[in-house]
């Protein structure tokens, strides 16, 4: 089996009230304003055609199949002021 690195880079305008939240394992998440918590992750989106609709799955094996193969997952977050 080969490796396939992918990194992905977002950079987003997010509301003022958003918040920036550790958690036990060393990372951190985002904290939104009606108590729900945000972690931008990697998720495997298929389509039958690459110019058609991409979606995520409902075959939890499929998804499964994929998420196995993610041997670590770095999410940095950081607020950028000017």
């Amino acid at each position: 089996m080969k490796k396939l690195k992918v990194t992905i880079t977002l950079e987003m305008a997010v509301p003022d009230d958003w918040e920036l939240v550790a958690v036990s394992d060393g990372g951190q998440v985002l904290k939104l304003p009606n108590g729900q918590f945000l972690d931008l992750t990697m998720e495997p989106l298929f389509a039958s055609d690459p110019e058609d609709t991409w979606r995520s799955t409902d075959d939890d094996d499929a998804l499964g199949d994929i998420l196995d193969m993610v041997e670590s997952e770095d999410v940095d977050y950081e607020f950028v002021t000017h």
